[in-house]
């Protein structure tokens, strides 16, 4: 180490062990001088102090700082996938959230695979985080319990175990919305491309969606009801199997836009035409689906309130039970996919 710069060779950043060499004073005296939460000195030191610290550049390591408080300002969030725009639309409101409180987000995916999940999350705490964020809950998996019995500060976002502190949008909700869209426009034969049944957010979609339609004196055929995934891939197979039912439906309902995208082009191969032939709702309202060949009719999910309630959540666990769940309204955007039946 060079005394005068306090650099080491191959490294660039100034430390606060090199300001106190080179101004001769000890560390701590250093530290006092610098922290901005301490009332400031003008002492004949602490002039000289800042001086030297200016003239080598030296920048306060907040992140050692906070360690040494017992907090990093880090949040984990673990989500599936990157490549599922949805996904992405998550972390960047929640980055985006963090940094107007002084905090970071780190992200971990785990592709929707339970075991990734715990991998995962002790990648993250090995880092520090303060507490997690996590995206990927299952009906069959019980990781958030785990976490609370170690006393791990977390919050679910977009899906919900039903106990554990969350922040979702209400599904429901926007099943029933996109289901009262289509019976409003004349159409009784719905088919619905239902997502994976181990996500909360699909099976409330699915849950609003009957829901819509019982009140509307009907019965959701079985048959018209398809699990999937959230890819875009499995969208183009379940529409081909919708489209092989007699009476073949004549509006489907797909639980996220991926799979309505897929829809869309499996139905084009079929030779069939949006909204001429067959009307279709997505799910989220993702960038790309308001640009397609034919714009889609979709729900909105308010990615940026589900995010920020997410970190109010984490920063305080303390919520009453009937606050633990924060859910989020989605609004129903009306674009060319949907028509009245012929």
């Amino acid at each position: 180490m060079n005394s005068k710069t306090g650099e080491v060779p191959g490294q660039t950043r100034v430390t606060i062990h090199g300001v106190a060499a080179a101004a001769g004073v000890s560390k701590s005296t250093v530290s006092r001088i610098l922290d901005e939460r301490l009332p400031r000195s003008d002492s004949e030191t602490a002039r000289r102090v800042r001086k030297v610290a200016e003239e080598l550049g030296y920048v306060r390591d907040v992140s050692a700082a906070s360690l040494r408080r017992g907090n990093t300002m880090t949040i984990g969030v673990i989500v599936p996938r990157l490549t599922d725009t949805v996904m992405a639309m998550l972390y960047e409101a929640l980055a985006k959230a963090c940094s107007r409180s002084g905090r970071f987000a780190i992200v971990a995916t785990t592709d929707d695979k339970p075991k990734a999940d715990r991998l995962a999350a002790e990648s993250l705490l090995k880092r520090g985080v303060d507490g997690l964020i996590l995206s990927t809950a299952r009906e069959d998996d019980d990781f958030p319990d785990e976490l609370a019995k170690r006393g791990i500060p977390y919050v679910l976002a977009l899906r919900t175990d039903g106990h554990s502190l969350s922040s979702v949008g209400d599904d429901r909700l926007g099943g029933y919305l996109a289901a009262r869209h289509l019976l409003d426009l004349g159409h009784r034969r719905i088919g619905v491309i239902a997502g994976p049944s181990y996500a909360s957010s699909s099976r409330g979609r699915v849950e609003g969606f009957r829901h819509a339609l019982e009140e509307a004196g009907l019965n959701a055929d079985p048959s018209y009801i398809i699990p999937s995934t959230f890819g875009i891939e499995s969208g183009a197979v379940a529409v081909e199997t919708l489209m092989h039912l007699s009476p073949r439906p004549t509006a489907i309902f797909a639980v996220n836009d991926n799979t309505a995208i897929g829809a869309l082009s499996g139905l084009t191969k079929l030779g069939l035409s949006v909204p001429q032939d067959i009307s279709i709702v997505g799910y989220n309202d993702i960038p790309i689906v308001s640009h397609l060949p034919t714009p889609l009719t979709t729900l909105r999910v308010p990615f940026e309130q589900i995010a920020s309630n997410a970190l109010d959540l984490l920063a305080g666990d303390n919520s009453p039970a009937d606050e633990r769940i924060r859910i989020s309204a989605p609004t129903l955007i009306p674009r060319k996919s949907t028509a009245p039946i012929r």
